[in-house]
């Protein structure tokens, strides 16, 4: 029989505090390794020097701790909890809204949640609460992913609930369609995660969740390898260019997600993240 391991959750809000801070102020390497590659390739003269501000602004982010991008955005959690833990101390939504709480507050983050969005929009004051999102997992340890994400390019971002007759050529049109109408609006160059299949609200959590990916990193499956070369390409031939000013490098990568479908169904979620894809994890 397998033991099962208390984890406080204290553990969780200290976790989700540091990751606040960190992934506001620290670029991920494999960004940093895009936008050197990009530079090489980008065909516009303004292209290549808006990619190399990008680079200069992650090495002051970083030396600096200042964070990336004036809009520390939504703090979006992801929890992985593995079924042999037993989570002990108290409420873990709690938790993780007091560790968003800490963070924000302690590391002098810009604080943009607001209730009664479609009323008085007043400041929680504290960017809480949380966008969390839990998995339970075998094992006996709890993986915290944080993910700031900024409006200009959540606004962006896009649902359709296609007919299944539009098949692959709709969705990649669909999705081309989302990247051209976005524009310079995400500050581009842009992630595009992509959800297929599932239901209207399980497409929407695989394209964020697909944003989690490396960037460079290749996809398991062949067929959705070769998917999301064919809407890089296509996207990239857009000519939005780095910041929206013309140019060959509009996408940074392209991940995609799947689930069976009903067969009635043909659901396609894009959500798209700026150039400071920001996200920090650690297991606990």
């Amino acid at each position: 029989m397998t033991a099962v391991r208390e984890l406080h959750v204290a553990r969780i809000t200290e976790a989700v505090a540091e990751l606040s801070v960190r992934a506001c102020t620290e670029l991920g390497d494999d960004l940093v390794a895009f936008f050197r590659q990009a530079i090489t390739r980008e065909e516009s003269e303004t292209g290549r020097d808006v990619l190399a501000q990008l680079l200069e602004n992650a090495e002051l982010a970083r030396r600096t701790g200042v964070p990336l991008c004036q809009d520390t955005g939504l703090a979006v959690v992801f929890l992985e909890i593995g079924q042999d833990v037993h989570l002990v101390g108290g409420s873990l939504e709690q938790a993780v809204d007091e560790g968003v709480r800490r963070g924000y507050t302690e590391g002098y983050l810009r604080k943009s949640a607001v209730a009664d969005p479609i009323g008085a929009r007043k400041n929680t004051g504290d960017n809480t609460p949380a966008m969390l999102h839990t998995r339970i997992v075998p094992g006996d340890k709890v993986r915290v992913i944080v993910v700031p994400k900024g409006g200009g390019a959540e606004n962006m971002s896009a649902l359709g609930m296609l007919k299944p007759s539009q098949g692959r050529e709709g969705a990649i049109d669909f999705i081309v369609e989302t990247v051209s109408k976005a524009g310079p609006n995400p500050c581009p160059p842009v992630i595009v995660g992509v959800g297929l299949g599932g239901t209207f609200e399980k497409a929407a959590y695989l394209a964020k969740h697909a944003l989690l990916r490396e960037v460079g990193s290749t996809n398991p499956d062949p067929r959705l390898a070769e998917l999301e070369d064919e809407i890089e390409r296509r996207c990239n031939a857009l000519g939005i260019g780095p910041a929206g000013l013309g140019g060959t490098v509009t996408v940074i990568d392209v991940f995609v997600e799947e689930l069976p479908a009903h067969i009635a169904s043909m659901p396609v979620a894009v959500n798209i993240q700026c150039h400071s894809a920001r996200h920090k994890e650690v297991v606990l």
